[in-house]
């Protein structure tokens, strides 16, 4: 007479136990090379720069401990003051007028007319080129005697401009060259929320007799806000830590009427070799972007976005 054996659940649970644990897979070998490298890479230069930044460190002189003598020391420092106002100045200057001929280059291009693909190409290339070759031209062009753009003055009557050689006009010069490289990205932005947006609320504005303006104004606008907002924030990060332009063509001159906290950053750690207080000024320009960023996300979150296609 066969004998059958009755397993409780409990005890089969405890008998395959061992088995499950020994062959329970563990992901540490995969996640353990990233994990190094983001500590080698981004925590440990982080908190080594806010280490010097409260010490007193300059290049051959032995490290001495200040505390917080590094940031007291900011805000009574003019220059540091003066490039807080040149990187705002900047900033938004380089974020409105790209949103402005970005948007207007995008509805003319959303249009149907021979030869569009073709002129669609021809407008993102100043993006596809890079900021020093850029900066080279540019350059070039600014040049007060031989340079094209003051030709081109002289054509329709105007007098000379000095350009980034007079501390007035060095920073919307400067914009200038920020506008023509990054306007075809916010084009290219708004061409995507162009295109999802449906043709039945333009079909009833033309039977109602809107106009042009009026259309952009009550349907076109409202509808690509948050295409709008998504690259006003890529632009804005973008811009406010610029460096190569400026630093190719002004080296942040005439003066300092071109200096923004990039670049009195490098100077004051690179040119003056005070490794502490430039520590303390990477710190100070690092906690701004970051409460720029959590401003345009509160931004974002507070927006009344529109629904296009059933999607938010």
């Amino acid at each position: 007479m066969s004998t059958i054996t009755e397993t409780t659940p409990a005890a089969a649970e405890a008998s395959a136990a061992p088995e499950q644990q020994w062959h329970r897979p563990t992901y540490w070998p995969f996640v353990l090379p990233a994990l190094i490298v983001v500590l080698a890479v981004i925590v440990f230069p982080w908190l080594f720069t806010i280490w010097m930044s409260f010490n007193e460190w300059k290049v051959g002189s032995p490290t001495t401990f200040v505390g917080f003598a590094n940031y007291l020391r900011l805000p009574n420092d003019p220059r540091f003051v003066e490039a807080v106002g040149h990187t705002i100045f900047y900033t938004a200057l380089s974020v409105i007028l790209p949103l402005i001929f970005g948007t207007l280059a995008a509805v003319v291009f959303h249009q149907r007319f021979a030869g569009r693909g073709f002129l669609r190409g021809v407008f993102i290339m100043p993006m596809m080129a890079t900021p020093v070759a850029i900066a080279l031209v540019w350059t070039m062009m600014f040049h007060p005697q031989l340079g094209v753009l003051n030709y081109l003055l002289s054509l329709v009557g105007l007098p000379p401009q000095l350009w980034v050689f007079n501390p007035a006009t060095v920073i919307p010069s400067l914009v200038l060259v920020e506008t023509w490289q990054w306007t075809p990205l916010v084009m290219l932005i708004v061409l995507g929320g162009l295109a999802a947006i449906p043709t039945e609320p333009y079909e009833s504005a033309e039977i109602d007799g809107a106009s042009f303006w009026q259309m952009f104004r009550y349907i076109t606008l409202p509808l690509i806000m948050p295409f709008l907002f998504i690259a006003g924030m890529i632009r804005m990060i973008d811009a406010v830590k610029s460096f190569d332009i400026i630093f190719a063509i002004t080296q942040g001159g005439p003066g300092s009427a071109s200096e923004t906290i990039n670049l009195y950053l490098y100077s004051v750690a690179f040119v003056y070799y005070d490794l502490g207080y430039g520590s303390a000024i990477a710190v100070v320009f690092f906690l701004l972007i970051v409460l720029l960023a959590a401003v345009l996300l509160y931004l974002r979150k507070r927006m009344l976005w529109t629904e296009i296609g059933g999607g938010a």
